[in-house]
């Protein structure tokens, strides 16, 4: 007979498919976030730049748990005020407390990892495609959380600490971003170890390329400017979200499905 689910039951699939689009956008958003938390940083008084990000992040993340299927705006809103905020958050451990960033990055490999050992504790999977519960979204967001402030301090890291440089630290999480994906195409590779694994690495990516067009020539870069290059991203990421939403390139059958409807 018919059965009623209940309300953590009945949630559509709440993340995009994986698609070239979800990279792309994941990649823009991550640059974006950069540049704009340092240009709100060094703009406005940097107390009041963290607390409107950390309300601006609750914010979102309240609509998104609100709503009941996958929203693209919705959504990557989220993901954009993440980037944002986590950050501020990588930043501020190494600027206002004098901690190294190998030390924050080791620190941000460890809460990752807990999380990830919780959640599969908990859920039995990482799974992205499992995200059919309030359990397990909020298991995703706080991973995404920690991704993004991991990804700020390695790729400051390798930036600075280590003197690579913007440019060179993007091609070298370029690289390292293609291990996962020939990993998974040709020799069969976990996939959620795979997605993950980039998906970490697309924070540093994108920061650094984003960090190398804005910052002064002094500093390595090309001096276009932090606000232009944030405004340009941001842009960028509303024009894509906007095909997104009306072409519905990211959704597929799960999105799609009544919930209402089981059998039992």
């Amino acid at each position: 007979m018919k059965q009623s689910l209940s309300p953590t039951r009945q949630m559509l699939v709440k993340v995009p498919e994986i698609t070239a689009y979800f990279w792309i956008t994941k990649v823009l958003t991550t640059g974006m976030g950069e540049v704009t938390s340092d240009f709100l940083v060094y703009h406005i008084n940097q107390f009041v730049a963290v607390g409107l990000g950390g309300v601006g992040l609750v914010a979102s993340l309240i609509l998104q748990l609100s709503v009941r299927k996958y929203i693209a705006w919705v959504y990557w809103l989220v993901v954009v005020m993440v980037s944002i905020f986590g950050t501020m958050t990588a930043d501020a451990l190494h600027v206002e407390f004098g901690i190294p960033y190998f030390v924050t990055t080791t620190f941000f490999v460890l809460a990752l990892t807990v999380i990830f050992v919780a959640w599969y504790a908990i859920e039995k999977t990482l799974s992205i495609h499992s995200i059919t519960t309030r359990k397990r979204e909020m298991f995703y967001w706080a991973t995404v959380l920690a991704t993004f402030a991991l990804g700020t301090a390695t790729g400051d890291m390798t930036a600075t600490t280590m003197h690579l440089g913007y440019f060179a630290s993007g091609v070298l999480f370029t690289v390292l971003i293609g291990i996962p994906a020939l990993g998974y195409r040709l020799f069969r590779l976990n996939g959620i170890f795979a997605f993950w694994f980039a998906y970490i690495l697309t924070r540093p990516v994108g920061a650094s390329f984003a960090d190398w067009i804005s910052v002064s020539h002094s500093a390595g870069g090309l001096g276009i400017g932090k606000g232009l290059v944030s405004l340009v991203l941001t842009v960028a990421i509303a024009i894509l979200v906007g095909y997104l939403t009306v072409t519905h390139k990211d959704m597929n059958a799960g999105h799609l499905r009544d919930p209402r409807r089981t059998t039992g």
